[in-house]
């Protein structure tokens, strides 16, 4: 009797609601001011990218000797640059390339990242030894250094950028992911699963990935914003995209001749480059305070 009231108890959904209620991630995000204006941020910043022929009727690479370092006027709301294109319209089109190559860069290095680090962690031994070594040394010197000299081996383009970007950055998802393997292979249920026959496979991608899933996700979230950066400065060095592609490191590196007696040319690309990094940046806080309740009950 004892047995079927505990049961009847536990089972009731009244209680269980009361005790686990339901959470609507979104719900969540929005309702922290921070996150919601990251997100609000990244979704304007995408739209831009995605319906820039839309947004503006310029070719962003029509060149127009006659309306050099043009002020702002109707036609060209941000005015002109030292070669008489619109500003406007290679600002959103240099979203595309700054946005879109930064966003997959992220997506292709959180795969392999995950994959190494659940692999390196579940079989551990020599494996494990040798990855860590690798994921030791990369981390040991800062990213940009290595991206510079990567890029600078294999020459300036936005291929070699992107495999810089990729050789690299895969080492912190990496390490993260190995320690919340190593972690979640000792849980009683992973025990269990094992002792019932499971297979490796079968513990990794239903048993120990879901676990993992969560910080990488906000780590990706505030990665980007770092490959963002990292795309300007390569593109700033001369080393990414060339002329006349719009992108926001290479119009500020064209630019700074004129930052005195045409500072548009810099403060716009600039000002993009700063507000995409500040949206992925809150709204990877807001993911991380909805993804982990506990850090933010802590605050």
């Amino acid at each position: 009797m004892a047995v079927e009231v505990a049961a009847g108890v536990m089972t009731s959904p009244q209680l269980t609601e009361e005790v686990a209620p339901r959470r609507n991630p979104l719900r969540q995000l929005l309702r922290d001011p921070l996150a919601g204006t990251g997100l609000a941020l990244v979704t304007a910043l995408v739209l831009a990218a995605v319906f820039a022929p839309l947004l503006t009727p310029l070719d962003p690479a029509a060149v127009d000797a006659t309306g050099r370092l043009q002020n702002p006027s109707a036609e060209h709301l941000l005015g002109t640059d030292e070669l008489g294109r619109d500003l406007l319209s290679r600002v959103l089109f240099g979203a595309r390339w700054s946005l879109g190559i930064a966003g997959l860069a992220t997506l292709v290095v959180m795969v392999i990242g995950v994959l190494i680090g659940i692999i390196s962690g579940y079989y551990g031994g020599l494996l494990d030894t040798l990855v860590m070594r690798v994921v030791d040394v990369l981390l040991a010197f800062p990213s940009l250094v290595l991206y510079l000299a990567i890029v600078g081996t294999l020459g300036p383009g936005v291929k070699n950028v992107f495999f810089a970007l990729i050789a690299i950055s895969w080492a912190g998802y990496a390490r993260i992911v190995r320690g919340l393997v190593l972690s979640a292979r000792e849980r009683d249920y992973v025990r269990a699963s094992l002792a019932l026959g499971a297979g490796d496979r079968r513990l990794m991608l239903r048993h120990i990935l879901p676990n993992v899933v969560s910080p990488v996700v906000v780590l990706a979230s505030l990665q980007a914003g770092g490959m963002i950066l990292a795309l300007a400065a390569l593109g700033f060095f001369g080393l990414g995209a060339q002329p006349p592609t719009p992108e926001w490191g290479t119009m500020i590196n064209q630019s700074r001749l004129y930052l005195q007696s045409a500072p548009m040319l810099m403060l716009v690309p600039g000002l993009a480059i700063s507000l995409a990094v500040l949206g992925f940046n809150l709204l990877g806080d807001g993911l991380r305070d909805v993804l982990d309740p506990r850090v933010g009950r802590s605050r």
